[in-house]
């Protein structure tokens, strides 16, 4: 795929789409009607029980620079612990030689630029800059997602190379965003899931109602114009998707964005 000129804004930014075509396909067009000529993906883009061969066919033929996440990186090893579950086996089959091939390729983190000035650059990542499962906004000690001390995101933010003034982060599936200094950190939320539950540790991510979500970005004199955005889909008929792939919870996550 060719890439778009690296000063070409609106920034649409997409994160854990898990498969479900149809939230990408709602974000893609109120992305574009709303002004987006560049798109970044931050990663867990297949994995999940609803349609990634849909998914792969609208983002093979698209320009979008994009990063692995850790649900991407499990799908790339045939005999690991998921090998056994019927997403891993679909979403390893829709993709094919090409689409597996394509996933591998991807990077763990990527330095892109926004312009041609060269202290305006972006770092994407998937969780934080040194793990594709932590979070970097969010403490879930508790349970429940809290934003982490600026200390703590700060001492990630360390391994960001200089000349980065925004941080793009999903993995948590968490819209939100943090100023550090220089850095505006964002994470656009989840295209595909907008709530799940976790136990590493016990902890329930719920965005609060079941619409995909996305970021959209341009560069302004002061920094970073930020566009936190939730966009309608049928939610319905991917949680009976869900449900007929013998997924309650996710059925139930995507109907109502809660867990």
């Amino acid at each position: 795929m060719s890439m778009p000129e690296s000063g070409q804004y609106p920034l649409a930014v997409l994160a854990d789409i898990h498969g479900n075509a149809d939230a990408l396909a709602a974000v893609l067009l109120d992305a574009r009607q709303r002004g987006a000529v560049r798109f970044v993906n931050l990663g867990d883009t297949f994995y999940g029980p609803l349609d990634p061969a849909e998914t792969w066919r609208m983002l093979r033929a698209m320009p979008m620079e994009a990063v692995l996440g850790n649900q991407d990186r499990i799908l790339l090893d045939p005999d690991g612990p998921m090998a056994g579950m019927p997403a891993f086996r679909a979403a390893r089959e829709a993709l094919g030689g090409e689409g597996l091939a394509w996933l591998a390729a991807l990077p763990a983190t990527l330095v892109t630029a926004t312009t041609r000035v060269t202290d305006r650059s972006i770092f994407l990542c998937h969780g934080t800059p040194a793990s594709d499962t932590a979070y970097l906004l969010e403490d879930v000690a508790t349970g429940r997602p809290v934003q982490r001390d600026r200390v703590a995101i700060e001492t990630d933010l360390t391994l960001v190379p200089p000349g980065c003034t925004l941080v793009l982060a999903g993995h948590s599936h968490h819209q939100g965003m943090a100023v550090c200094g220089r850095i505006t950190v964002v994470n656009p939320g989840s295209v595909g899931l907008p709530a799940y539950d976790d136990d590493a540790p016990p902890h329930a991510m719920a965005s609060g109602s079941p619409h995909a979500r996305y970021a959209l970005l341009s560069p302004s004199p002061s920094g970073w114009d930020v566009l936190l955005t939730a966009v309608p889909y049928d939610w319905e008929r991917a949680a009976r998707l869900a449900q007929a792939n013998g997924r309650s919870d996710w059925a139930r996550w995507l109907a109502t964005g809660l867990a």
